[in-house]
């Protein structure tokens, strides 16, 4: 690897599967010491162990990010080990469904509270961080839902559309003081996460999602965690030192049509 994040301290939010366990293991592979906060403790003590096995250093925290009380005390944690923050990625988020019409308004609560709140929570801290250290780059996870209606998402939508608003907006402020701050807004990539939506998409048969989800795609499959992750690396590197509030849709094509 070519140590594009030596000597940076990473936290990558949602670790413990996915994207997130992908971004934080090629973070570590480029040389960065990574905190891996995600509300599932053990998940992420996992992936701290796929990082240790490769040599890396690692710092699993056990967090729910849209508890501002909890998201204070995991950077605590975070400052505690590592000294600063250099790198967020926001990568946590939880899905929904339903349309205006049906989706309830728990859904809608943790939707935003999780995909806007916890963006906000764990970026307030992290900038807070990385303005004392001089500089830092934060990266967004967006998603296609906030650039395109998808039927059924609303309050997804809404919450995704809500952290491309706030990406730009901290970009305008954080410019001057040396923080980046970008934002993914991937398609649909193949996780845990995305298996209820491609079940619900099938009538229940996931086959059937899955064939259904892929003919939106002009490349003709589903992303990776692999492929965001590369992403979220470019955006957390110096590769990207003249980036700050871009939009960038890793979708396969999916926004273009």
């Amino acid at each position: 690897m070519t140590g594009k994040l030596t000597g940076k301290v990473a936290v990558v939010t949602g670790a413990g599967s996915g994207i997130g366990r992908a971004a934080a293991v090629l973070f570590a592979r480029e040389g960065a010491s990574v905190a891996l906060v995600d509300i599932a403790a053990q998940a992420a003590k996992e992936t701290a162990g796929l990082i240790a096995e490769a040599g890396g250093s690692a710092l699993a925290v056990g967090a729910d990010i849209a508890d501002p009380a909890q998201v204070d005390g995991a950077f605590a944690q975070v400052t505690s080990e590592f000294g600063r923050v250099d790198v967020l990625y926001n990568n946590a988020g939880v899905n929904s469904s339903g349309s205006v019409i049906d989706a309830t308004e728990e859904d809608w609560d943790r939707c935003f509270a999780v995909n806007a709140k916890g963006t906000f929570l764990c970026s307030r801290v992290a900038a807070r961080s990385m303005v004392a250290a001089g500089g830092g780059s934060i990266v967004n996870q967006g998603s296609v839902a906030a650039v395109v209606g998808i039927a059924n998402f609303a309050s997804y939508c809404a919450a995704k559309g809500a952290v491309v608003a706030l990406t730009r907006s901290m970009s305008v402020d954080l410019a001057p003081r040396g923080v980046r701050v970008n934002v993914i807004c991937p398609g649909t990539v193949y996780t845990p996460l995305m298996e209820p939506m491609l079940l619900a998409r099938g009538g229940g048969d996931l086959a059937a999602g899955l064939a259904l989800t892929t003919a939106k795609y002009p490349i003709g499959r589903l992303g990776t965690p692999d492929e965001i992750a590369a992403v979220a690396l470019f955006l957390a590197s110096d590769d990207s030192s003249f980036l700050t509030g871009s939009v960038i849709t890793a979708d396969g094509g999916m926004t273009s049509q």
